[in-house]
């Protein structure tokens, strides 16, 4: 048994943030009992953002700070409510987690331990609290492949497999238990202020947007009176940015609820989400989702809705008509990152004209029409490409089955883009395209092959094995 001293986790400087905006925000409460802990997974990539050596780190600190819970700080289940399919829900809050700790990275950013199925809250209702072992497997993928595409997103820091049975519909079962632990930039919510407003609180939210603004967006001088529209007009950016990095890497969340927007524009909870074969606008990840709200195709425009929801919460310390004004450039702001994420995957950076923006168009107009594999097709691409692309366009993707399409339209524009760069820059292009273009692909046959080791044999080299290829975008 190591302690406070010789455990890296539980000697890091946490600083208190959250718990000094006052209890209005949270409930203090304890982290479960469990009856085993069995570490599954430690992102060893992640502890030097911590200033942590991860040669120095046993198995045995991850265990203790995320398993035991062994912790000289209190655990605070954040309160918050939150739009559900379209539908106002008050009764919600960190029910099966809460916020272990906060940190300063080496990057001075302020990053938050939050755990996921660490037993039951105040805002459990009638749920265990807990997390399954397939959950975690599949949240510690996400977070990893989305890294990897260039997504702005929460990470696994640790799984650990806790040893008790778990009843859940929508798994064979009883299925095993486990408890995670996420690295986010921050876990207050667009529902953290819908709460605040649902009981008219504007005292609340001025003090918890002065809070995000100081902690989250250092860009905007915290006495400036215009602070808290800024915030909004920043926001909005960062959420659009978001929404583009999802769309271009072929992701659909599954569940974009106003409780999974985080106010930092960053992605996370990923329940069940799933990375779209080929493009399919209509494509949906959640089984439940029976209208397709969350579908693929939807989720920008889902987002521009979470944010005008939010406007509910801000126009009690802001003017409704200024924050109308500021999300009328959501659609400008979607629409240039969307762009640039895309061009990224096919090969280019910063070349904005009218006929890159043809070529993406043009792009994801033949992908539709094909029904090519996403992933596959910009793979190819990296793996195909040579500089005798320039000269003679019927050379691009020469090797590569492609349905019956519009091919040599696109290889003309793909052909007529390269020209518009210098010939000195085309090695570059191929390095772009490798970066944003792994060959791996999340797709869910792939992650029912991992979990189906696991379950059927116990044998976790398979998921450790992918791990190590999404990390290393192979």
């Amino acid at each position: 048994m190591t302690d406070h001293l010789t455990n890296p986790f539980l000697s890091l400087p946490y600083e208190s943030a959250m718990q000094d905006l006052g209890d209005q925000y949270y409930d203090q409460v304890a982290a479960a009992d469990f009856p085993s802990h069995i570490l599954r997974f430690r992102n060893d990539a992640l502890l030097p953002l911590v200033g942590i050596q991860p040669e120095l780190t046993l198995d045995e600190h991850f265990i203790e700070a995320f398993g035991k819970f062994q912790s000289l700080n209190p655990f605070l289940s954040l309160r918050y409510h939150g739009y559900q399919f379209g539908e106002y829900n008050p009764f919600l809050g960190d029910g099966r987690g809460f916020l272990y700790g906060q940190v300063r990275g080496i990057d001075g950013k302020l990053y938050d331990f939050g755990t996921k199925g660490s037993g039951r809250t105040p805002y459990s209702r009638h749920a265990d609290g807990r997390l399954t072992l397939k959950g975690g497997v599949r949240e510690v993928l996400a977070g990893e492949a989305l890294r990897g595409l260039g997504v702005n997103t929460s990470r696994c820091l640790s799984l650990v497999e806790t040893g008790e049975a778990l009843w859940r519909g929508d798994e064979p079962s009883p299925t095993r238990s486990s408890v995670m632990i996420r690295v986010s930039n921050s876990h207050i919510r667009f529902g953290t202020f819908e709460r605040l407003f649902h009981i008219k609180r504007s005292d609340l939210i001025k003090r918890l947007l002065d809070h995000v603004i100081i902690y989250y967006y250092p860009e905007i001088d915290p006495q400036d009176s215009d602070r808290y529209l800024k915030f909004y007009a920043a926001l909005i950016e960062r959420t659009a940015k978001l929404a583009a990095q999802w769309m271009a890497a072929g992701f659909c969340h599954g569940v974009l609820n106003t409780d999974n927007m985080s106010i930092t524009g960053e992605s996370f909870d990923y329940g069940p989400y799933a990375f779209i074969p080929s493009y399919n606008p209509q494509f949906t990840a959640a089984y439940f989702d029976y209208g397709g709200r969350y579908s693929y195709g939807n989720q920008p425009f889902i987002c521009r809705l979470n944010l005008e929801l939010l406007q509910s919460p801000l126009a009690m310390v802001v003017s409704l008509l200024e924050l109308d004004l500021a999300l009328a450039n959501y659609d400008q702001h979607y629409n240039f990152y969307y762009q640039k994420m895309m061009l990224k995957k096919l090969g280019f950076e910063d070349i904005f004209t009218p006929e890159s923006a043809l070529l993406v168009s043009k792009t994801v107009e033949v992908l539709q029409e094909t029904g090519l594999g996403y992933h596959e097709f910009f793979y190819q691409l990296s793996e195909q490409f040579n500089y005798g692309w320039r000269e003679n366009s019927s050379l691009i993707l020469e090797n590569m089955d492609l349905p019956k399409a519009d091919w040599q339209r696109w290889r003309e524009l793909y052909s007529l883009v390269l020209n518009q760069l210098p010939l000195d820059s085309l090695a570059q292009i191929g390095d772009t395209l490798t970066h944003y273009n792994p060959k791996t692909a999340l797709l869910r046959p792939l992650i029912e092959s991992v979990w189906e080791a696991i379950t059927s044999k116990d044998d976790w080299q398979p998921f450790q094995e992918l791990v190590i290829k999404l990390q290393n975008k192979q």
